[in-house]
Formats: structure tokens, C-alpha cells, sequence
């Protein structure tokens, strides 16, 4: 079993600033990309940033210059640094990650967090 766990969502004023943690748990031998993707009210789930195991990211236009992706392999974390937020910015906010569970049977599966819910203010 492989579980992703999200924390440090909340309520925050416009302007202001929250970071998310998401820690994998279970059986994993190794995580390829990590992510966060956010899903507002009637809106598809959009990507907001990616982070491979070389510490690549990539980043969605919109958040740019505010977000930061970061990740501790060791602990099998990833987290994002949001600042500046705007109210277009709330969502609830999902981790995702490639990870793979096997030496023996190296395939990468997906795998979804229960979201986190951030609330901006304006």
C-alpha cells in the first residue's frame, strides 16, 4: 500500500502565504515526478507545479514567480512554498507522484493525495 498525505492548507488573506507538505508512505522503493495539481468549484484539476528526482520543475503560467516546488528524497516529501496568493488561487490542492514499489518490477503508478484545501481571502 502507498499512501500520500497532504497537510498545511488553510484560510489565508490575499497577499499572503501558506506551505504544503505531502509525505509518501508504504512501500516504495523510489518516486519519480512528484507534483501538485489544485481543483477550484466547477473547474478541471490543473497542474500547478512538477518536481522530478533530479529537482527539474515546471511550473503552470499562473503561478510563476510565486510558487515554489521543492522535495526531500529522503523523505519521500515534496512541498510547495505559495506567497503572494491571489483568490484565484483557491482550490483544493492535490499531491501526486510516480512512484515505483519494486526493485524487481520497475513501473511507475500513479498516485493521488486527498487534497488539502486552500481558502484565499480578498
Amino acid at each position: 500500500q502507498v499512501q500520500l498525505v497532504e497537510s498545511g492548507g488553510g484560510l489565508v488573506q490575499a497577499g499572503g502565504s501558506l506551505r504544503l507538505s505531502c509525505v509518501a508512505s508504504g512501500t516504495i522503493f523510489s518516486i519519480n515526478t512528484m507534483g501538485w495539481y489544485r481543483q477550484a468549484p466547477g473547474k478541471q484539476r490543473e497542474l500547478v507545479a512538477t518536481i522530478n528526482r533530479l529537482g527539474t520543475t515546471n511550473y503552470a503560467d499562473s503561478v510563476k514567480g510565486r510558487f515554489t516546488i521543492s522535495r526531500d528524497n529522503a523523505k519521500n516529501t515534496v512541498y510547495l512554498q505559495m506567497n503572494n496568493l491571489k483568490p484565484e488561487d483557491a482550490a483544493v490542492y492535490y499531491c501526486n507522484a510516480d512512484i515505483i514499489r519494486s526493485a524487481a518490477f520497475r513501473v511507475p503508478y500513479s498516485y493521488w493525495g486527498q487534497g488539502t484545501q486552500v481558502t484565499v481571502s480578498s
